[in-house]
């Protein structure tokens, strides 16, 4: 039996008096990909990218582990009510314009102190200000700096279109701003790599390709490493009492926690090891996170029929946005119909051992987009279901 086949009977096994469409975590492989996080970031604290987990109890439980610390969020209204859930570190990944959300901010100490807002504009220092509604409280700034690499005199980009904050001037510049401006506090540097990070670097069946990625990563590291202990260096010159330089992603904690100039390392995506992070040289971890789809029809020889299963990735439209029949190993979408919004067809030669109710697993291609999905993450140890834990849906929150 390989260890998918047994992976695969211990999964039947523990959800056996379950019906789907369910999702479980596997907690023996959630748990060693926490332990392989920690280990490529040689030392340096983790702090948890919460879009990646999109669940409480799953949150404290890698925050519990002595290496994690903080938690990077996604939208305001998931700061505020991860603070007032007793989460002390929450850093907001990216700007907001959620006034209501602002107004609580400014008007509490416990979420002022707790909760960290990106910024990259005067502009949105403009809007915060605008909606305090008299919150007097000290809002706590971070700077997101631009990671692209720019080629061919900035003719070529490559990398993802976030801060207009690029040069170590422009940044210092911005800090200018805050430390004149009443009412803020700048304690952080954000810089997110994700064409280093989030780009797997070892493409199935095409080499070339991968080559090229690697290259292009290896270039985009070197040139990173550079800017940002200039940037870091200029805004320590403006604000000396800096708490934290963020960088990194799963795919590249181990280089980014190389670097002197960084304090402190965000990932969250490499708990549950969806498909997108199978194609890395740097690293091998363990799918965590699962979906059960029911064997509804059995239309012919060599296919079965699921319920449901169109769960598409954000990104890009393309095949790897699409989550993968997993369990049993073998079946493929039928490519006239795909993943579909009620139905599935699978073909292979598995299909004729699935019989009407029987389970197939599948892995998402992104991590805590599953559970936009799912109420409920069952949680598997060994053979066995021990807790069943809410997702943010669960708990009637759906951020975005």
């Amino acid at each position: 039996m390989t260890a998918r086949a047994a992976d695969r009977a211990r999964y039947d096994r523990a959800t056996a008096h379950l019906d789907a469409p369910l999702a479980i975590v596997d907690l023996e492989a959630f748990d060693a990909n926490a332990d392989d996080l920690l280990r490529r970031a040689g030392g340096k604290p983790v702090r948890v990218a919460s879009k990646s987990v999109r669940c409480r109890a799953l949150l404290e439980r890698v925050l519990a582990r002595d290496g994690f610390q903080g938690v990077m969020s996604f939208t305001l209204a998931e700061s505020l009510w991860l603070a007032r859930s007793g989460f002390d570190d929450v850093l907001l990944a990216y700007p907001s314009a959620d006034r209501s959300g602002f107004a609580e901010l400014a008007a509490y100490p416990k979420l002022a102190g707790a909760v960290t807002v990106m910024v990259d504009d005067v502009a949105q220092l403009d809007l915060i200000d605008a909606a305090r509604d008299g919150g007097r409280e000290v809002v706590r700034v971070c700077l997101e700096l631009d990671t692209s690499l720019r080629l061919l005199g900035g003719r070529m980009r490559v990398g993802a279109r976030r801060s207009p904050l690029h040069s170590a001037a422009q940044l210092a510049e911005m800090a200018r701003a805050v430390a004149r401006r009443p009412g803020f506090r700048l304690v952080g540097i954000m810089a997110y790599e994700g064409h280093v990070a989030g780009v797997g670097d070892a493409v199935a069946g095409r080499p070339l390709r991968s080559r090229a990625i690697r290259l292009m990563q290896a270039a985009a590291r070197r040139e990173l490493a550079e800017r940002r202990a200039a940037v870091v260096r200029a805004v320590r010159a403006v604000a000396p009492g800096l708490e934290f330089v963020n960088g990194g992603g799963t795919g590249s904690v181990q280089h980014t926690a190389a670097e002197d100039a960084v304090t402190e390392i965000a990932a969250g995506s490499g708990l549950y090891l969806p498909r997108l992070f199978d194609n890395y040289t740097s690293f091998t971890g363990r799918p965590a996170a699962l979906f059960a789809q029911p064997v509804v029809r059995r239309p012919g020889v060599g296919v079965v029929t699921v319920l449901g299963g169109g769960y598409p990735a954000s990104g890009a439209a393309g095949p790897d946005r699409l989550p993968v029949p997993y369990l049993p190993e073998g079946l493929a979408y039928d490519p006239q119909e795909g993943p579909g919004e009620v139905q599935t067809p699978l073909l292979g030669t598995p299909a004729d051992d699935l019989l009407i109710g029987d389970k197939v697993w599948f892995r998402h291609a992104k991590a805590g987009e599953l559970c936009e999905r799912f109420d409920v993450l069952h949680l598997v140890e060994g053979d066995r279901v021990t807790a069943a834990v809410p997702t943010y849906r669960g708990e009637g929150h759906t951020f975005l």
